[in-house]
């Protein structure tokens, strides 16, 4: 037994000795107790250490470095490998995305028009304003009454706007129905013309927007003389200048009230305050038809409550105050120098001042509209704003009177509509409708809305 395990010793050690040739010229010369170094200090493999370790085949007993570069090279390339595999299809659906979303760029690039004009993004088409409107007149200094025209020294109009009637959801005058139909009050929102009907006017309150409009020929031009929308002649014409813009009703009536002050030549002075002398509803709307800014209109109308047909008498017919009537309203650039043989306007200081954007946008100020540096030299209301401000200059053209001349210039059942509404408001007493502007009729008499001068 000795002799054969010795043989078989023998035989292994060849064997051995054998292969170590081949294999310790790739084998590192230190020992293998000194072969592991910190992971610390180990270089980074370098592209030469891999080629060579693809060389490498057996690597000599404890060798641990090739094992661990070969596992965190397969660790490090096999993920990637798979990212590779799995992003393909993502990238390629964003790829196709971005052709898409570049194919409907193109696409809108072709199909959107072309670059607008400044002023198509100010112009509000459609009613862009109603409310209730007052006219009032104001005797001459030293005159307690007026009889005539040759008395009166003021026309005023007063605007107050309100929204839409369907837009407050009740109905002071129909409440009681309102409550028991609501079929009935969702058809008032949707009916013909809603849009132009103000809602009710509240009683008693202070505090409401307002614009008191000065009238140049203290009367209103009438729409059936020189043509007026029969096709006949030139129409007539009335400046009107913007006063007063404010909430402040007291100092309203104050400014409308009696005045006694002094000069220098005539000493004390008394002047009588002003007179109600109609009231009723009104309604800008701007034309939805037009296409061009040239094509572009504002219609001014109103429908009167008070005073009522039994009452309608000198004084109305006297300041051109019809039952219903229209205008086409402009509004003056205040750029423009006066026009006309009488250089009609307001001097410099005392002109509107309109910020860029609406100088540029409506009025075409820089060449963008009209031949002139300042641009056109009036303009439609293309937006509300431009009645807000005191020193606005509006010229109003006779258009059309009566309830048919209104429903054909406000258009849409709005003629209808307000005719309808005031109707209505006209069994309001005249106490009542003081106190809708919050006026006593001591101090601003509304006698002649009787008929009657004052």
């Amino acid at each position: 037994m000795p002799t054969t395990r010795a043989q078989e010793a023998a035989e292994k050690r060849n064997l051995r000795t054998r292969h170590q040739p081949e294999d310790s010229k790739h084998a590192p010369a230190k020992p293998p107790s000194k072969a592991k170094k910190p992971a610390s200090s180990r270089k980074p493999p370098s592209s030469k250490k891999g080629a060579h370790a693809k060389k490498e085949t057996s690597p000599a007993v404890g060798e641990k470095r090739e094992p661990e570069v070969d596992d965190h090279q397969a660790e490090s390339e096999e993920p990637a490998a798979k990212k590779v595999k799995t992003e393909e299809p993502a990238q390629k659906e964003e790829q196709a995305d971005g052709k898409e979303e570049g194919s409907e760029a193109d696409a809108d690039k072709e199909n959107a028009p072309a670059k607008r004009h400044p002023a198509e993004s100010m112009y509000q088409a459609g009613t862009i304003e109603r409310g209730h409107i007052y006219f009032f007149y104001r005797p001459k200094v030293e005159l307690e009454e007026a009889h005539s025209m040759d008395d009166v020294q003021r026309f005023y109009m007063l605007l107050v706007p309100r929204p839409p009637q369907f837009a407050t959801h009740t109905d002071s005058r129909n409440d009681t129905h309102a409550k028991n139909d609501d079929e009935g009050q969702e058809m008032n929102l949707i009916g013909s013309g809603a849009d132009a009907v103000p809602a009710p006017e509240p009683k008693g309150q202070t505090k409401k927007r307002f614009r008191l409009m000065l009238i140049g020929k203290k009367g209103l031009p009438d729409p059936d003389a020189g043509g007026g929308g029969k096709g006949g002649g030139r129409k007539q014409v009335f400046w009107a200048t913007v006063a007063t813009v404010s909430d402040d009703l007291e100092k309203l009536e104050e400014g409308l009230g009696p005045k006694t002050y002094e000069t220098k030549t005539r000493g004390t002075r008394h002047q009588a305050a002003a007179r109600l002398a109609a009231r009723g509803a009104y309604a800008i709307v701007n034309n939805e038809a037009a296409r061009t800014p040239s094509q572009r209109e504002t219609h001014f109308g109103y429908h009167l409550s008070h005073p009522d047909d039994e009452h309608f008498g000198e004084v109305q017919e006297t300041l051109g105050i019809h039952k219903a009537s229209s205008f086409v309203l402009q509004v003056k650039n205040p750029l423009a120098p006066p026009s006309g043989p009488a250089q009609v306007g307001l001097p410099k200081g005392r002109r509107a001042e309109y910020p860029e954007e609406i100088m540029a946008g409506v009025f075409g100020k820089g060449g963008h509209r009209g031949r002139e540096s300042y641009g056109l030299r009036f303009a439609s209301v293309e937006r509300q704003e431009l009645l807000d401000h005191e020193g606005a200059e509006l010229l109003f053209i006779a258009a059309r009177s009566g309830e048919q001349g209104l429903e054909i210039s406000l258009g849409e059942g709005r003629g209808h509509a307000l005719e309808e509404a005031e109707k209505d408001e006209s069994k309001e007493t005249m106490e009542e409708v003081m106190k809708e502007i919050a006026m006593n009729d001591g101090k601003i008499p509304a006698d002649p809305l009787e008929g009657g001068w004052a």
